[in-house]
């Protein structure tokens, strides 16, 4: 079928056309003010592909193609709205454009006809593989070498906790254990002169439960639903069932992060764990909440189609306080009937002075060196992340994204694990709080690349967009902080006590 533009546009193709002749009139406006001649595309060709099922012998289209051409048309006589054949495109005649070998160039004061044809072509791609054509990964490599890149990290940590743990912390263990005279134990020197303050509780340290318990829904949250997405059973061009099923996730898993804070609050002498829980069920959620709900009121101010309905915004509180505050609620209750967690040796009652550090000890100067490694392991598949996000690109390749969480865990522990040993082995007890920033801190670095990739990668000039970029990348920011210094506190909980639960105290 070849169509000129001189009729009314029903279909669905019919819309399209009548867009790209729009945008087309649009673009001779602009060029027109420059001393060349211009050509347009004034014909466009469209396959419409189908699939035949052999069982229920019905069609369905899995997709189409679309080739634009530039061709002056030629018409006999005068042109009339409805009787009108074209010399140039005559389905009739069985003539169809294929080229642009005589282009329609354009020209003050005269007309310029746009025209279309339709075909149809059988294809052996079957409904459920119709996506597939945009899935095609064609940039493994750099894919390959992120996870090379991540992997290299990976082993210089694991050297380098294998050498404390299998090395070093073994001379020292079996050296404090042959310690037997006062005199010996008095010249005790590095981790074990601490045991008796190692496991004082922190200052803040009801926040840094709430850190902690958010930061095990994060944990949980990503994990179940990467193991989904890898699975296949959340297929990425359906971007609002991989958001829907964050969110459902992250609700159920408030009653893991209910039972995480307050075991760590009751380990810290805690009693008022109601306090402890309404917290854990407020805090992040709050803060999130307010951010986005922020920016979707510039999008209202706006008017743009993009904003999230009230309706939508009422189920979402819905599903906080419904769902997920409950869950908190029995998880903390579960988590205060449990035994307190016992310290591996006894605290002293009267602090230990910390001595004089020395400069590269600095708590700042290890917190912001110690988030360079986690973030170095994922920053190529962040590029890939933000891509999808910002530029309306698919991102498919769950399984590559599966192994660089693992390896952004084993990152984030090992490096955590390394600098809480120096501390200690200088005598510093004030770990708690340092080894949650410390890998923590590889969010500062995420949301300085984020800036990066704004200025370099989008064409954002409007004060708003740019007001709902950054707003959206602080607080995946923010998110990435809990995650990641969750996983260092860890990490570094469980090593510690495991060294001091290794040696003999008097």
């Amino acid at each position: 079928m070849c169509s000129a533009d001189h009729f009314s546009f029903n279909s669905v193709l019919g819309l399209l056309f009548f867009e790209w002749v729009q945008l087309s009139y649009l673009k001779i406006y602009i060029l027109q003010s420059k001393d060349e001649k211009v050509f347009i595309h004034n014909h466009l060709t469209f396959l419409v592909k189908y699939h035949k099922d052999e069982t229920t012998e019905l069609s369905r289209i899995v997709g189409f193609e679309v080739k634009p051409f530039s061709i002056n048309h030629q018409f006999e006589g005068q042109w009339n709205d409805k009787n009108t054949r074209l010399i140039t495109c005559d389905p009739h005649a069985s003539k169809l454009v294929t080229n642009s070998d005589t282009p329609q160039e354009v020209e003050a004061g005269k007309e310029i006809i746009f025209t279309y044809d339709v075909g149809f072509e059988e294809s052996d791609v079957k409904w459920a593989s119709r996506w597939d054509t945009y899935l095609l990964m064609t940039d493994d490599q750099i894919h390959w070498f992120s996870i090379v890149n991540s992997l290299m990290i990976v082993l210089f940590l694991s050297g380098m906790v294998a050498m404390i743990m299998l090395r070093t912390l073994y001379r020292d263990i079996s050296r404090y254990n042959q310690l037997e005279t006062e005199e010996e134990a008095q010249e005790e020197t590095g981790w074990k002169l601490v045991h008796g303050d190692v496991f004082r509780p922190p200052e803040n340290s009801d926040l840094l439960c709430v850190c902690v318990g958010t930061g095990v829904q994060f944990f949980g949250m990503l994990l179940v639903t990467m193991i989904f997405a890898v699975l296949g059973f959340l297929s990425p061009s359906n971007r609002g069932g991989l958001m829907t099923a964050m969110l459902l996730t992250w609700v159920l898993m408030g009653l893991f992060a209910g039972y995480a804070s307050s075991r760590f609050y009751k380990m810290f002498k805690g009693s008022q764990w109601k306090s402890i829980t309404l917290r854990t069920a407020f805090l992040f959620p709050g803060i999130a909440f307010g951010i986005f709900f922020f920016l979707n009121a510039l999008i209202w101010g706006e008017k743009s189609s993009g904003a999230v309905p009230f309706t939508t915004m009422f189920a979402l509180v819905l599903l906080w306080f419904g769902i997920s505050v409950p869950l908190v609620f029995v998880g903390s209750y579960l988590g205060f009937k449990q035994p307190a967690i016992e310290a591996p040796v006894k605290t002293n009652k009267i602090p230990r002075q910390v001595p004089e550090q020395a400069w590269y000890m600095n708590p700042a100067f290890t917190i912001l060196i110690g988030g360079i490694l986690p973030f170095g392991a994922v920053f190529i598949e962040l590029f890939f992340i933000l891509t999808s996000i910002w530029l309306h690109q698919f991102y498919y390749i769950f399984g590559f994204l599966f192994l660089v969480f693992i390896i952004l865990i084993i990152t984030c522990a090992e490096i955590t694990i390394v600098l809480c040993y120096f501390q200690l082995c200088s005598e510093d007890y004030n770990w708690w709080w340092r080894s949650y920033l410390t890998s923590g801190s590889s969010a500062i670095y995420l949301f300085l690349y984020a800036g990066f990739y704004f200025f370099t990668k989008l064409q954002i000039t409007k004060l708003v967009s740019g007001i709902l970029y950054f707003g959206y990348m602080l607080l995946a920011s923010f998110a990435f902080f809990v995650l990641t210094g969750t996983i260092g506190f860890c990490a570094c909980f469980w090593f510690t006590r495991l060294i001091y639960s290794s040696v003999k105290i008097d």
